[in-house]
């Protein structure tokens, strides 16, 4: 399950990317996330998605 905090969800989520999935599409999908809803949530903490790197930023 995926927290709904969203400094805990943004270190799930980080953690997540960097040990098991590539990009964060495959997350989305894997965990049957919204992907549009997870990065506004975090986006209101000011963080935002970098492919580049693969983590909130």
């Amino acid at each position: 399950m995926i927290p709904k905090d969203p400094v805990i969800l943004l270190s799930y989520v980080n953690t997540k990317l960097r040990d098991e999935y590539p990009d964060l599409a495959g997350f989305c999908a894997a965990m049957d996330a919204d992907q549009t809803d997870l990065e506004a949530t975090l986006a209101g903490l000011d963080y935002h998605y970098s492919p580049e790197r693969n983590q909130f930023v």
